[in-house]
């Protein structure tokens, strides 16, 4: 029992996570709706089905469960998000090691979204 709540409290706030991250820059949303996913599959099958069927989060988690692969408009929003970020940085004028350290982290995030296969987009699948 105490095992089961707790992969549905570890489930909770990692959809939590996603949330947010689908908001900010720099936070992903897609590991965090797997590790959710995961966490729902060991504690409640309810909101594991919910999850996969979820009418933002469903197709996003089966493409990349089904063909490891990040839709265009998904790769779109990142790379946009990432851009606007450290634009953001450059503006509110940060120290230079900063934002060499958020560019470094940025480039090799975008070069991993960049490189995955588009996939299929269709909820259906």
């Amino acid at each position: 029992m105490i095992r089961r709540m707790m992969w549905l409290g570890s489930g909770y706030l990692c959809v939590g996570l996603a949330v947010a991250g689908a908001a900010l820059p720099l936070l992903p949303t897609t590991p965090f709706l797997l590790l959710a996913l995961f966490a729902f599959a060991r504690s409640s099958p309810r909101l594991h089905a919910w999850l996969l069927e979820h009418r933002q989060f469903g197709p996003v988690i089966r493409n990349w469960r089904d063909h490891g692969s990040i839709d265009r408009r998904s790769k779109w929003l990142a790379m946009t998000a990432m851009t606007a970020a450290l634009a953001l940085s450059v503006a509110l004028g940060l120290k230079l090691q900063i934002i060499l350290v958020q560019s470094i982290v940025m480039v090799a995030a975008a070069t991993f979204i960049l490189t995955r296969p588009h996939g299929p987009r269709d909820p259906s699948n």
